[in-house]
């Protein structure tokens, strides 16, 4: 986007300002000496997004440069988009005089005597700006030239909207979210038993980021305070397949089913011992469209997010529906990833990966997951199997798209950034359609047993709708 032109001279809009803020100042006994500033530049409305839209492809654009673990991506999202939808019902109630839907922390009718210009943009965009600084302080020089792109200045300089409604939007989604536990350094010891989750770096598929159990990523998020939820165990559901132990689970004849299932759908390639790959190029496809697993990817909470922007563009939807229907999905996506992190790791069964299952379990030492690195090393994420977070994300935004729209059956279009996938764009004809294909991708790709789809997407389809029914609901 172009930089914007600017005046050499204030305008009447920027003088209201200036006297506005001595009046705020006035009342709190305050004194500052405000300089001349030039205007804020009218936006060209017809070659910009959303506002939403904007710093939610930010917020990817930050995800792909920084990496990482899907959980913590999944609470900045929702620590942005429900301080973006508090900032925008502050706006409504301020400008338009009401809201239809219930605030997430607090909105309030600020302080001003007339609209400035582009003032819901600026409620936004400085809001955005400033939740993603706290998050990636490391990347203030980008997020910097994105204010800078959609503003024509700097983020430094002087606005009233700080004053009197931006930094108090900001402030309380920093407070809310402070203790929250997501920086639990504890460090994961495993079950060191069959069935129970090991690092899975072989000697023909190393992985140097998964050699230890100490390497297993965010193994106590399912400890972070939910968004929406009581706790992470709320939907907590029953050990795969009801088996208390590893020893009834690996007995089991549901169990053996599970992993041939997965052997068969998930290979790279035949071997000697698995001589039959039974997976169509339809579901390999799918397998890695929705893969997304790689840093420099905007990973499963970003596809859901892309995802997100295209049905609301599509559905013509305006800044103010955008900034609820984002919090919400995001809010879903944020606790989805907290419930699957608790199943994962502070349930009876760590399970293991079908890699540990096949090679370790004395099917066949040769077999190889279809996933792999960008250098084609075959590769499984390094955490337990059960439940699948791809899964559980991919309900928890669809049951949100759903109850949002009133209907599961809206055709729409898909993206993925996944470097390997054939294929770029997806259609489905339903959220619940889509979601499913992302369920059991994982099996296909070789990484999830059938039951961590079936159980992560009745999983996600719970927090979707306790999110729903408890959160930002209409009047």
């Amino acid at each position: 986007m172009s930089t914007k032109t600017r005046s050499a001279r204030p305008s009447t809009g920027m003088w209201r300002r200036v006297l506005a803020t001595a009046a705020v100042l006035a009342t709190t006994g305050s004194v500052l000496t405000v300089a001349s500033q030039p205007a804020q530049a009218a936006l060209p409305q017809q070659q910009i997004a959303d506002p939403v839209h904007y710093w939610n492809d930010v917020l990817l654009q930050v995800i792909r440069r920084e990496g990482g673990g899907p959980g913590p991506m999944a609470r900045s999202a929702a620590m942005l988009n429900a301080a973006i939808y508090d900032a925008e019902s502050s706006y409504q109630l301020k400008w338009k005089g009401k809201i239809t839907s219930e605030q997430y922390i607090y909105a309030h009718r600020y302080d001003g005597w007339v609209e400035g210009p582009d003032e819901e943009e600026r409620v936004i965009g400085r809001t955005a700006y400033n939740i993603l600084l706290g998050l990636y302080g490391d990347q203030t020089q980008f997020l910097d030239s994105k204010f800078l792109e959609r503003f024509g200045t700097k983020p430094t300089e002087f606005d009233l909207l700080d004053v009197t409604v931006v930094n108090r939007m900001v402030t309380q989604m920093r407070n809310a979210r402070n203790g929250d536990g997501s920086d639990n350094d504890k460090v994961y010891v495993g079950d060191n038993k069959p069935g129970a989750w090991r690092p899975t770096s072989y000697p023909d598929m190393p992985d140097p980021s998964c050699e230890r159990d100490s390497q297993a990523v965010t193994p106590f998020w399912g400890e972070v305070k939910p968004f929406a939820l009581t706790s992470g165990s709320q939907f907590r559901p029953a050990n795969p397949g009801l088996y208390g132990t590893y020893e009834k689970l690996l007995a089991s004849d549901a169990y053996k089913a599970q992993v041939e299932a997965v052997r068969s759908a998930g290979a790279d390639r035949p071997t000697a011992r698995t001589p039959v790959v039974n997976r169509t190029p339809e579901q390999e496809a799918a397998a890695w469209f929705w893969a997304n697993d790689l840093d420099g990817t905007y990973k499963p909470p970003g596809q859901l997010l892309q995802a997100t922007r295209e049905v609301a563009e599509a559905r013509g939807l305006n800044t103010y529906e955008n900034a609820r229907l984002f919090a919400l999905v995001s809010l879903a996506m944020a606790d989805a990833g907290i419930a699957v992190r608790d199943v994962k790791f502070l349930t009876p069964i760590d399970l293991w990966r079908p890699v540990s299952a096949i090679r370790e379990g004395g099917l066949d030492p040769e077999w190889k997951p279809l996933l792999k690195t960008r250098a084609g090393v075959n590769v499984t994420p390094c955490f337990p199997a059960w439940a699948s977070g791809h899964a559980t994300f991919g309900a928890a935004w669809a049951g949100v798209m759903k109850r949002y729209f009133g209907s599961d059956n809206i055709a729409f279009d898909m993206t993925t950034d996944d470097p390997q996938s054939p294929v770029k764009t997806r259609h489905f004809t339903s959220f619940s359609a889509a979601a499913t294909e992302d369920a059991y991708s994982r099996v296909w790709l070789g990484v999830h047993f059938p039951w961590d789809a079936e159980d992560g997407l009745t999983l996600g389809d719970k927090v979707a709708a306790h999110v729903f029914t408890t959160k930002l609901r209409e009047f």
